[in-house]
């Protein structure tokens, strides 16, 4: 539209342009839409009714939660909570990289539909249809975003359709060991299944990590060296798995160590040390922090040192990187999604600092005095309920919401 020039006295007014309408509900726009809202929720009130497991209260549900409460707080924590973040973030990732619409729509809310129904069959029973359901989730998610690469012709992401495979695999085998009564083998697909998620966030974050970085704060350079970014992935999945086939101490301690020293690599690469100041930046560089740390203590444990347990060593990534890494790219991205500015707010900040806090509480708290060990889990308990129904609270709206600045998503 031409606007008149201030000394055109006889110029017509301009005319006014209407505003383009929009519809307001959003929620399956895009997939970090809902699964960012359900997981963030799921995440709050799974561990609710875990603390309130421990504390003895009486706690309806059955397959699961009645013949294995721990195993069914692993499993609703890495495929329930984690499965969820993931494949919004991935479902959102996808569109970006190709520029094609992923799941929307009807399509998406029956993809959020078959999540929730599997969390809710996971909690009440029976085992087969619940097993059935809960296993279809992420490979119905893998092929629909393998159906968006192969139109791309995006043949370098690939790999995340047969990530998500595995994953959705290794949900199928803990299903399986539950119902044949085998937790001991139901658990260790979970550390399998923790690896994997783990290695997501060593590959995106080594994507996406330094570029933000840089953008962030002028000047700033970061160094990748080859060999090092080369052994990330292979590492990382070779420690996991070494220790969830309980392989012996001799190996799974150091493949622990090397893959301790090569996520400790790259952090210095990135000048990890140096990132301060931006709360929304540093968040993930505090997250991927907890990755060498959770290594070293993994190594430890294999080694047989009496104050670090496996389940130390776990709760460093499951805590420590996993969450931390979750509330890093849930509030970034639903952020940069919807329109607004990429700058934390005050409940943003909260969020993370309870999330480490939580990580801190969990791994360094019984480090430090195991016979507060008990104290230590329900502290870090309260910390992360807190922090994802805070997330629930400010983002419930935005995420209901279309963009304000009228762009897809």
């Amino acid at each position: 539209m031409k606007i008149a020039e201030p000394n055109t006295v006889f110029a017509a007014a301009p005319e006014r342009r209407q505003p383009e309408h929009r519809p307001r509900f959003a929620l399956l726009n895009l997939g970090f839409r809902p699964f960012y809202l359900c997981g963030a929720a799921f995440g709050a009130v799974a561990l609710t009714v875990w603390l309130l497991v421990l504390s003895g209260v009486p706690v309806f549900g059955g397959y699961l939660l009645r013949a294995d409460p721990i195993g069914w707080h692993a499993h609703e924590m890495v495929f329930g909570f984690a499965a969820a973040i993931v494949a919004g973030f991935l479902l959102t990732a996808v569109r970006a990289w190709t520029g094609r619409d992923t799941a929307k729509g009807a399509t998406l809310a029956a993809l959020a539909l078959l999540w929730l129904s599997g969390r809710v069959l996971v909690w009440s029973g029976p085992a087969l249809p619940a097993a059935i359901v809960d296993s279809a989730f992420l490979p119905v998610a893998a092929c629909l975003l393998l159906r968006v690469l192969v139109k791309a012709g995006n043949q370098r992401n690939y790999f995340i359709a047969a990530v998500l495979l595995a994953f959705g695999a290794l949900n199928a085998a803990f299903h399986s060991f539950s119902i044949d009564a085998r937790p001991d083998l139901a658990m260790r697909v979970v550390y399998a299944s923790a690896g994997i998620v783990v290695l997501l966030i060593s590959v995106i974050g080594g994507r996406v990590i330094p570029m933000f970085t840089a953008n962030a704060i002028p000047g700033f350079v970061t160094r990748r060296w080859r060999f090092v970014e080369a052994a990330i992935a292979p590492l990382t999945l070779a420690a996991f798995f070494a220790d969830a086939f309980a392989l012996d101490a001799a190996i799974v301690a150091p493949l622990a160590l090397l893959a301790c020293g090569v996520h400790l690599a790259r952090m210095i690469g990135w000048r990890s040390y140096a990132v301060r100041g931006r709360p929304i930046l540093a968040i993930l560089h505090l997250a991927y922090a907890w990755l060498p740390l959770g290594f070293a203590l993994l190594a430890l444990s294999a080694l047989g040192w009496t104050r670090v347990p496996h389940s130390l060593a776990m709760h460093a990534f499951a805590v420590g990187a996993i969450g931390g890494a979750i509330i890093a790219m849930i509030t970034r991205t639903a952020r940069g999604h919807t329109g607004r500015p990429l700058v934390a707010d005050k409940r943003d900040i909260a969020c993370y600092a309870l999330v480490m806090a939580a990580g801190a509480l969990r791994v360094l708290g019984p480090l430090a005095a195991p016979s507060w060990h008990s104290t230590w889990i329900f502290a870090a308990g309260i910390g992360w309920v807190l922090a994802f129904a805070l997330y629930v609270a400010a983002y419930a709206a935005p995420l209901f919401r279309a963009r304000e600045d009228g762009k897809p998503g």
